[in-house]
């Protein structure tokens, strides 16, 4: 039976992942803030599926959790087959926007260091054992320039693909998961729903999820869910940077309506 941890795992796409998992037959380690959402979905799905889920509270925005989860990561009594680093938050403030700066530093503490730190204590581990996988939660969005947001899961992508190089021949793989627009919290609470966007854009989470363990399994450094998404990034890849540019500004002005 293996082992699987995932952070931000109440909602969203990380609650997907830890369904997914546990619906397979997976125990899962599940890693949030929200004690009473943990504790719920530990029982629910420890109910349906008979699996063993455990939950390590912590608030990845402090450095001192982040080490404790690392620590435990790494600890040799704790092993794990994949880790998937899921937490996030919704950034949309201007670049310009100096009252902004706490929340650019909150999002830089859990989508950069502890995605680094976190992955490197799974690294170092699974390399030790010579086996597993790690999922760090970029986005689509890391292809276009709207805001820290952007800037900030390119960065997951490039430094998921640099540790992928690292990792090459030691039986474990790293893989930057990089969604679409997905039906879930994450999106409503950014106000983006399906009532503003074409309903072509949007991908299934289940969807999401079962690729990206498959393309985690394959060895894949890059997964982009679903045949749309990968025709779209292809065009952002390659296509004029005009285009992309045009379409970053068009985004970026939406959300700043609001």
């Amino acid at each position: 039976m293996a082992r699987a941890l995932v952070t931000g795992g109440t909602s969203g796409i990380g609650a997907a992942f830890v369904r997914a998992l546990a619906a397979r037959g997976d125990d899962v380690v599940v890693v949030a803030r929200d004690t009473g959402r943990m504790e719920a979905i530990a029982q629910e799905l420890q109910a349906t599926f008979g699996v063993t889920i455990a939950t390590l509270q912590a608030d990845l925005t402090v450095a001192e959790d982040v080490t404790r989860v690392a620590d435990w990561i790494e600890d040799p009594a704790n092993v794990l087959d994949l880790v998937v680093n899921n937490a996030g938050i919704g950034l949309h403030a201007k670049l310009l926007d100096k009252d902004a700066l706490p929340l650019q530093r909150q999002a830089f503490s859990l989508m950069c260091w502890a995605v680094l730190e976190l992955s490197g204590a799974a690294g170092r581990a699974m390399k030790a054992r010579g086996h597993g996988h790690i999922i760090n939660v970029s986005s689509t969005s890391a292809w276009i320039f709207s805001g820290n947001y952007s800037a900030i899961k390119a960065w997951v992508l490039s430094m998921t693909q640099a540790l992928s190089i690292e990792l090459k021949g030691t039986g474990v793989t790293a893989t930057a998961l990089c969604p679409g627009w997905v039906h879930t919290e994450f999106h409503e609470r950014a106000g983006i729903t399906s009532d503003n966007l074409p309903g072509i854009v949007w991908v299934d989470q289940d969807v999401l999820v079962s690729e990206a363990l498959a393309d985690a399994e394959a060895g894949k450094a890059i997964s982009i869910p679903t045949i749309k998404w990968k025709a779209a990034i292809a065009v952002a890849r390659y296509g004029p940077a005009g285009l992309v540019r045009w379409f970053s500004h068009k985004l970026s002005s939406s959300r700043h309506k609001k």
